[in-house]
């Protein structure tokens, strides 16, 4: 299976994405924020980082680069996106994704492994979980706090739309401790926290058998990967 990282000027975390696409056992294709051609890939992926700089907001100049004319249009097809951090800031911005990210309530960057709750496991980047199942992510983000109106909260928690909630601390002041969501379909996934950066033992986050063992990011890889295969 063939899933596209895209890289737009300011990405920090694309060469990861990659990196986790192909230890889930499928092969990464990196792709450019100036194209137009998605090259044919099963699923894309917008990275973590600061791309254009944070200017304006986040991810709304990236929102307008060529190629997410055709990241929407593929993803209003039902091709299985998944926006990570500043991607997840992204989709927002191009509207494939309800609600918006602002700076965090404290006002300071935070770096700290993050545990969330499965909230919804049928979407195509969460089916290797179970509902309920807690996992630890590390999280990353100076503007990382989910907001929407009180009519869109309550349709995303209504529809079974929110992915994952923060579990213990709420790090960045997200309405009703939302860490990531989905649309209708559950195809695009978004969440702040950093999938990507455990997939691997030794570089994972620490867990109770072994300091930076963890690798619960592992499955929204797995996770793509096999509902693609089973569609097929």
């Amino acid at each position: 299976m063939r899933i596209g990282v895209i890289t737009f000027p300011g990405s920090l975390d694309d060469r990861d994405a990659q990196r986790a696409v192909r230890l889930a056992g499928g092969e990464p294709v990196a792709l450019w924020h100036g194209s137009h051609d998605l090259e044919g890939v099963d699923a894309l992926i917008l990275p973590g980082g600061f791309s254009y700089g944070d200017y304006l907001r986040c991810g709304a100049i990236a929102s307008l680069s060529p190629i997410m004319t055709e990241v929407v249009e593929a993803a209003n097809k039902g091709l299985p996106v998944l926006g990570i951090c500043n991607g997840f800031q992204m989709l927002a911005e191009a509207h494939l994704l309800e609600g918006g990210l602002i700076r965090n309530d404290h006002g300071s960057f935070i770096c700290r492994d993050q545990v969330l709750r499965v909230e919804n496991a049928s979407t195509a980047w969460t089916s290797d979980f179970e509902a309920g199942q807690e996992i630890v992510i590390p999280l990353k983000n100076g503007e990382g706090g989910f907001i929407a109106s009180e009519e869109t909260l309550d349709r995303l928690e209504g529809e079974g739309r929110v992915a994952f909630r923060y579990v213990g601390v709420n790090p960045n002041g997200s309405l009703r401790d939302i860490a990531g969501i989905t649309n209708a379909a559950g195809n695009v996934v978004g969440l702040m926290p950093h999938p990507e950066h455990a997939v691997e033992p030794g570089f994972g986050p620490d867990t109770a058998a072994a300091m930076r063992s963890g690798v619960d990011g592992l499955g929204f890889f797995t996770s793509v990967i096999r509902r693609t295969l089973v569609e097929a």
